[in-house]
């Protein structure tokens, strides 16, 4: 960012800089540099600006760090302005995913404003000519003896480069969390009215001067190859731009209407090589076959398991299937490309800006300080637009047209060609010892990931493995990438060995943990929702159960009702209780807590990617149905605030108990074990 970049968006004032190193992971995501950093600006208008390259994609970053910011500078949230993903202005600090934001960039903007808050407090002092701690900072300003100088004041004052000369501290102070003014209050989102009244631009929304809109041509199937096509038709159009690079094809028109009948006369000329693909009726047999093909092994042990399952008195063995599951974002992939001067700019919605603007360098070979990428808010990735596919399409197009082109990818082009969460065939072996405790755990996941792979219970003897397959599909990051399947097996097959050991699956479990803060969500969960009086009173066709875990740094528990007519279970109540440290904004995030438990209970009873010859078989949401508003059941969230703990991220853990407490709540309803995501075994 030059200085009049910074000008335009700032204006002048204090600019504060706080940096922390980037992890591994984040330097492979694109970042870059080698560290992490937020940028704020306190501007002689007193407004408090936050430069950041997280991104809001409803999951309330934007209104969480301008809380963190306000809560530093005492000044009320509305004088706090966000200016966060574009690449020309903000850092690049990796992306946002992997629940990153809160407990990585949070701390970081406070360490800024706790900073600027330090340098304004000494400018005041040296105004007021007494000792800064006499002086008292309220709304924005610094008073004492019935005189106030606002932040804007001491912003073009003086003393503030006199202050601004001292050496900052080394460790900036920061509000503990028992004396948070505004943090920890339940705070409304501040793009809620732009959102509720459609003022909000998201990134299908934006129009630039002249823009044309743009289509490609897609193959018939996955693995098909070009082999030739005729652009002739659709150039003899009027005010119609095709063009073909390699394998790329597109075309660029006025309106929707005319770029989509210049596509079809495309179409109709290409010729394709296909090969032959899998189907989903075999796809765990294609995974088991052809484990050990993609990726690194990963695997962890402890005592011995062979030694274990050997003097078990009992052993149990199962696999678990999870499919293929689509994102399904409101707003499919869409982006605005437009090329000034060998310059580059493309708004798009992406949560990792970083990365797409290094990829379009790459693409068309320029330098990536000519490339600029604006991410708008946007409308839902979940894990599933970390890439950048729109964006280059529509660069592509709007090169050869030599004018803004704007690509906007249809819902079947969304469940088609994005990246799904990977499925996984999941297997399970362990032993009860004499005592009824587990004794031996094994546990591998052929394809979907490792994450929360290692079970959180007290087991002597455990060893747990992921193995990568050769998808048949493309597959990408998830919400909690594949803690959701490998919860779903481990907290399934718990109630397994709960019911061989004659045991109570909260007593069973209870009795196996030592993770103090995932027995306090299992215990508030289970007194809040009844269990133990639950248990007593079975209903005909209804049944109840609860699963717990841990991922992020934050643990989660749910316990929840079922009922099952015609093979079809319908949920019918959930409580479930979370707790990721500190609370930053409750409102925020029982929204998140919410969202979580509907969202992982689509794929645990019905969403399921079915594919054959190269194609997907149900595309639409007619066919793959997410859950609508009447699948909403009675629904309770327990937050616990842990303001001893430092703040967690909490917009992936939150699903991943849902599944199996489902599944556990099937069995005890018809005595079916449940052991597949979706939920096939009670439709067969």
């Amino acid at each position: 960012m030059n200085r009049r970049e910074f000008i335009e968006i700032a204006g002048t004032g204090l600019l504060i800089v706080a940096t922390a190193p980037l992890s591994d992971a984040q330097r492979g995501g694109g970042a870059g540099a080698g560290t992490l950093e937020t940028r704020l600006h306190v501007g002689e208008d007193g407004f408090l600006t936050i430069l950041s390259g997280k991104i809001e994609e409803g999951q309330g970053a934007l209104t969480e760090l301008a809380m963190a910011a306000a809560e530093e500078l005492r000044v009320p949230l509305d004088r706090v302005r966000m200016v966060m993903g574009d690449t020309n202005l903000t850092p690049n600090d990796g992306g946002t995913s992997g629940s990153g934001t809160t407990p990585r960039t949070v701390p970081l903007v406070r360490r800024a404003a706790a900073a600027a808050h330090d340098l304004l407090l000494a400018a005041a002092s040296r105004q007021f000519g007494v000792d800064a701690a006499r002086l008292e900072v309220r709304d924005g300003a610094v008073q004492f003896a019935g005189k106030r100088y606002s932040y804007g004041d001491l912003a073009r004052s003086p003393e503030l480069a006199a202050a601004y000369k001292d050496a900052l501290p080394a460790g900036t102070v920061v509000t503990p969390a028992k004396d948070w003014h505004l943090l920890g209050k339940p705070q409304v989102r501040l793009d809620g009215r732009d959102l509720v009244t459609g003022a909000h631009r998201f990134p299908s929304d934006i129009v630039r001067p002249g823009m044309l809109y743009g289509r490609v041509l897609r193959a018939p199937a996955y693995g098909a190859t070009l082999a030739g096509v005729d652009l002739s038709a659709a150039q003899k159009m009027p005010g119609v731009t095709a063009v073909r690079d390699g394998g790329f094809v597109g075309c660029a028109a006025r309106t929707t209407f005319a770029v989509r009948k210049a596509l079809e006369a495309v179409s109709a000329t290409a010729q394709w090589n296909r090969v032959e693909q899998p189907s989903s009726d075999d796809l765990y047999v294609y995974l088991k076959q052809h484990a050990g093909q993609q990726g690194r092994p990963s695997s962890q042990e402890r005592g011995s398991v062979e030694k274990g399952l050997a003097e078990a008195q009992r052993r149990l063995k199962a696999s678990y299937q999870v499919a293929y599951v689509q994102h399904a974002p409101m707003e499919p992939r869409a982006a605005v490309a437009e090329w000034q001067d060998g310059r580059l700019t493309v708004w798009t919605g992406t949560s990792n800006p970083g990365s797409v603007r290094q990829q379009l360098a790459e693409t068309f070979g320029v330098a990536p300080d000519r490339v600029r990428v604006i991410v708008p808010h946007f409308g839902g990735g979940f894990g599933g637009k970390h890439t950048g596919e729109a964006a280059v399409e529509a660069a592509r197009l709007a090169k050869e047209a030599g004018r803004p082109v704007a690509v906007h990818w249809t819902r079947a082009e969304e469940f088609m060609w994005a990246y799904f969460r990977p499925a996984a065939l999941i297997e399970v072996e362990a032993g009860l010892d004499a005592g009824h405790s587990i004794s031996a755990w094994d546990f591998t996941n052929y394809n979907s990931g490792a994450s929360a792979l290692d079970p959180p219970y007290r087991i002597p003897n455990a060893r747990v493995r992921f193995v990568g397959s050769e998808a048949p599909l493309r597959q990408g990051s998830y919400r909690v990438l594949a803690a959701t399947a490998n919860n779903f097996a481990r907290e399934a097959f718990t109630d397994e060995l709960a019911e061989a050991a004659g045991k109570d699956p909260l007593e069973f479990r209870l009795a196996h943990l030592d993770n103090e803060r995932i027995r306090n969500v299992l215990n508030a969960a289970a007194e809040r929702f009844g269990w133990a009086e639950r248990r007593k009173k079975r209903r005909a066709g209804t049944g109840i159960g609860l699963a717990c875990g841990t991922e992020k740094n934050s643990v989660v528990a749910a316990c929840c009702e079922v009922e099952v007519a015609g093979g079809v279970p319908r949920i019918v109540e959930v409580v479930q209780a979370f707790e990721c440290g500190a609370i930053l904004n409750p409102a925020n995030l029982r929204a998140q807590v919410e969202g979580a438990i509907m969202m992982g209970s689509g794929p645990a009873l019905r969403e399921e990617v079915l594919f054959k010859d190269g194609k997907l078989t149900n595309a639409r949401f007619s066919a793959y149905r997410v859950p609508r508003f009447r699948d909403v059941p009675k629904l309770e969230v327990i937050l616990l605030d842990r303001k001893d703990l430092e703040p967690a991220g909490a917009g992936e853990t939150p699903i991943i108990a849902i599944a199996p407490a489902i599944a556990n709540a099937v069995f005890d309803a018809t005595g079916k074990r449940v052991r597949s995501m979706p939920m096939r075994t009670l439709r067969a």
